[in-house]
């Protein structure tokens, strides 16, 4: 993209996001045309473009058109986004906690996503228990689902289950980047232990319903994604540093600043987890994220402040503060960055958003925010 199609507000972010998914989604969408579609958990963070790719599909190939169902508890508040969509023919918006059973009465859908979990640390850390209801019981429930639905002879064509890299924990350095292989380092007791020990265990139901029932059902391992649609009180490092630079405050580290991440930019990320919805192998995990740059959270705070700057008129600093939170640190992994030759190979996952440009486009956005709206 040239500097004269770059988006320059947050309404051409999306916009120009949103065609860049279904325009690399041609394929994956045409085989989900006419389909119905659940997506548990549609009022978070992913959901933001999960749900919105699939109306511009709609609008772009109304003879093709996907159904959508959306389930959410909207433990954190239901979206105002998501009221511009009420009413819409394709899109079914319904409250329902995935942690009770479906009721009988659930229709059969031909594509299931569970992406219903708290996945900040600051507020699965709040909600230990719900965040592993979510990832356990309410995956469970989902299953036996999709399992009555084979054994009534109309198996779903797809399900996908969001795990995270974090069930990697802390990797040894020899395990950068990191396979899909890789068994991790994790701590089953520690203040991230109901995030990451219900996502392993999350991914051990996934692959043994698929063994043992023939359910297709695929994992996602997320890495660092982040975008339009966090909400800026997430409490994740980069919209902790929007934050800081909207109301004109340094930007506040609560760390060294040494340890190194990859991120990726959501618009990549949800196009891999469609990939990985209709192209993915039955059983198999699949690490989402770019493999470069893996930079250290200083030179993240450093890139932020350089591009509000140019794009803002940011005139802060960055700083370091101990976070008042005694469990900041606990367990945070040194290093993350993903192996992503799998998800290239087996789906032709291609990442394309350069860092400096996601975060550009991700500082527009909160801009143009009243209140940034999801998570």
């Amino acid at each position: 993209m040239n500097s004269h199609t770059l988006p320059n507000d947050g309404v051409q972010v999306v916009n120009t996001d949103l065609a860049m998914i279904t325009n690399r989604l041609g394929d994956e969408f045409g085989k989900m045309a006419g389909d119905s579609l659940l997506l548990v958990g549609g009022g978070g963070f992913l959901g933001y473009y999960l749900v919105q790719a699939i109306g511009v599909w709609n609008e772009e190939h109304p003879s093709e058109e996907i159904s959508m169902t959306v389930y959410d508890s909207w433990i954190r508040g239901r979206p105002d986004w998501l009221h511009r969509f009420e009413g819409t023919d394709w899109l079914d918006i319904e409250t329902f906690d995935i942690t009770t059973p479906l009721p009988g009465s659930t229709p059969g859908f031909d594509w299931i996503i569970h992406a219903a979990s708290i996945a900040s640390p600051t507020f699965y850390r709040e909600h230990p228990i719900e965040t592993m209801d979510a990832n356990v019981n309410g995956l469970r429930n989902l299953l036996e689902h999709a399992r009555r639905q084979a054994n009534a002879g109309s198996s779903p064509k797809g399900f996908l289950f969001f795990s995270t890299s974090e069930i990697y924990g802390d990797p040894s350095p020899d395990a950068i980047p990191t396979p899909e292989t890789y068994r991790g380092q994790v701590s089953c007791t520690g203040p991230r232990a109901c995030y990451d020990e219900s996502k392993r265990y999350g991914e051990t139901l996934s692959v043994n319903f698929a063994r043992v029932h023939g359910l297709p059902i695929k994992i996602a391992r997320p890495f660092n994604n982040y975008g339009p649609g966090l909400k800026i009180s997430d409490g994740r490092v980069i919209p902790d540093f929007a934050r800081n630079i909207l109301v004109g405050d340094d930007i506040v580290m609560h760390s060294s600043g040494k340890p190194t991440r990859t991120f990726c930019y959501i618009a990549d990320a949800v196009v891999g987890y469609y990939k990985i919805l209709v192209r993915g192998r039955s059983g198999e995990p699949y690490n989402i994220g770019t493999d470069h740059p893996e930079i250290s959270i200083a030179d993240l705070a450093d890139r932020m402040a350089v591009i509000a700057r140019e794009e803002l008129g940011y005139e802060g600093q960055v700083i370091h503060r101990p976070s008042d939170d005694a469990d900041y640190l606990v367990d945070n992994p040194n290093r993350r960055c993903p192996d992503i030759t799998k998800a290239r190979s087996e789906l032709g996952y291609d990442p394309r958003v350069s860092l400096d440009d996601g975060l550009r486009r991700s500082l527009l956005w909160y801009r143009d925010q009243e209140k940034a709206e999801v998570s």
